[in-house]
């Protein structure tokens, strides 16, 4: 018996799914391949994986005693815990009405325009205390906990204020405390024109980076700081002078790129090497091969798109060109209110052309990229973290397959059973 870790947790008898053993991020071709183990065994010990393969591999790299716990996942599917890396969590209130609008044929910058959108759920944000974002973010965090996310990262950017960020952000950090989803923060102020700052842009800039910013990073509020570069919200000298003075304050940075139009967006990004960019629904072939050209992990959100109604972002071209993606939900009050994202998946399968493989190395090892935590999430191997989800279904083409079904069995995060 010496010589072998004791396991706490057992998973067996499942089809092992995980982002093929090519590094990361995985890139272009490379995307269609995962690594399929049938019947085979995972052993967690201390929060970490501790033994993958065959049973009888497992058997001897780790003791299995009477307290270790033993899930049989025969005839089930095993993959690492999804990772949702582009989201905005924390809100108040919510915008159904601006839902139908658009059903019956209003554009997003429409109801921007007459006051909706962002405004609104700035508004209400405004006005939720703190208590008020904490309970209904951890509401969001265990739906999507129950859909098998184990890791979400949340934006701020309903506040547009000093006091209103700084509420959202410190929602996030209570709820990292509250809940068993690891959150990754991202301060988001320069995510619409606040109405006190209509007629003076160069003033909330100056606002921003003067006041809101140092003191985010003075309470270590966000490890990350975004900005909406588009027509008609940041301009790219507006979205460059932001995320260099981020960048300068010891930020990493994420940029909302080609949503809408194509400004430049995904060439800034690889200028500045942001973490990532993201929508690229409008990306030009120069802006594809600038990210060709750079470690920017693009970030599509089909859901947005679906919800919208707009064209999908040219996922088959940029695979082509080499690049990696990622997928997430994008969840928000307005143009994506889904936290589904095995649905996400779905989307990406249907309307980008994307395999299945495609689609779960987007929501495993290349989100965790984009986060940069590819080195302790996003696979199934020894020695990284034990956040695995079991899945209802014997093949893993069934998890896009079941269109908006919540085939979760058990999620695992660090080695503990939270879901099942």
């Amino acid at each position: 018996m010496s010589g072998r870790s004791k396991a706490d947790l057992i998973v067996k008898g499942g089809q092992i799914v995980t982002a093929g053993g090519q590094g990361y991020p995985v890139r272009g071709r490379a995307m269609q391949n995962l690594d399929v183990l049938e019947e085979g065994w995972l052993a967690c010990s201390a929060g970490k994986i501790s033994a993958l393969g065959r049973e009888e591999e497992v058997k001897e790299k780790v003791e299995i005693t009477a307290e270790t716990t033993v899930i049989e996942a025969a005839g089930m599917v095993v993959t690492p815990g999804l990772i949702d890396s582009h989201t905005h969590l924390i809100f108040g209130g919510s915008r159904e009405d601006e839902f139908y609008l658009r059903a019956q044929g209003a554009d997003y910058m429409e109801i921007m325009a007459a006051g909706g959108g962002i405004a609104s759920s700035v508004a209400a944000t405004r006005r939720a205390p703190l208590e008020e974002l904490v309970s209904t973010g951890k509401k969001r965090l265990r739906w999507m906990l129950e859909m098998g996310v184990t890791t979400v990262e949340c934006k701020s950017g309903y506040g547009l204020d000093l006091e209103t960020e700084l509420k959202q952000l410190e929602a996030v950090r209570i709820l990292q405390k509250e809940q068993p989803i690891e959150l990754v923060s991202t301060f988001m102020g320069a995510h619409a024109w606040p109405q006190e700052y209509e007629d003076d842009h160069d003033g909330y800039l100056d606002f921003l980076i003067d006041t809101v910013m140092p003191e985010v990073k003075k309470r270590n509020l966000a490890e990350y700081v975004d900005v909406f570069c588009e027509t008609g919200v940041f301009s790219l000298k507006q979205s460059r002078r932001i995320l260099t003075a981020a960048q300068e304050m010891g930020f990493k940075t994420r940029i909302h790129a080609e949503e809408m139009s194509t400004l430049g967006g995904a060439e800034l990004a690889a200028e500045l090497q942001t973490a990532s960019a993201d929508h690229l629904l409008m990306i030009s072939k120069r802006g594809i091969e600038a990210l060709k050209n750079s470690d920017v992990m693009p970030i599509l959100l089909p859901a947005t798109a679906f919800t919208l109604r707009k064209e999908y972002a040219p996922a088959r071209k940029m695979l082509a060109a080499g690049l990696p993606i990622a997928l997430a939900t994008d969840f928000n009050p307005g143009s994506c209110p889904t936290a589904n994202l095995t649905l996400t998946m779905s989307i990406a399968c249907l309307y980008m052309g994307l395999s299945p493989e495609e689609a779960f190395n987007a929501v495993t090892l290349n989100a965790a990229h984009s986060l940069g935590r590819a080195g302790r999430l996003g696979s199934l191997e020894v020695g990284k973290q034990a956040d695995l989800v079991v899945f209802d279904v014997s093949h893993y083409r069934k998890i896009p397959y079941y269109i908006g079904a919540n085939l979760v069995k058990f999620v695992i995060k660090e080695g503990s059973v939270v879901v099942g």
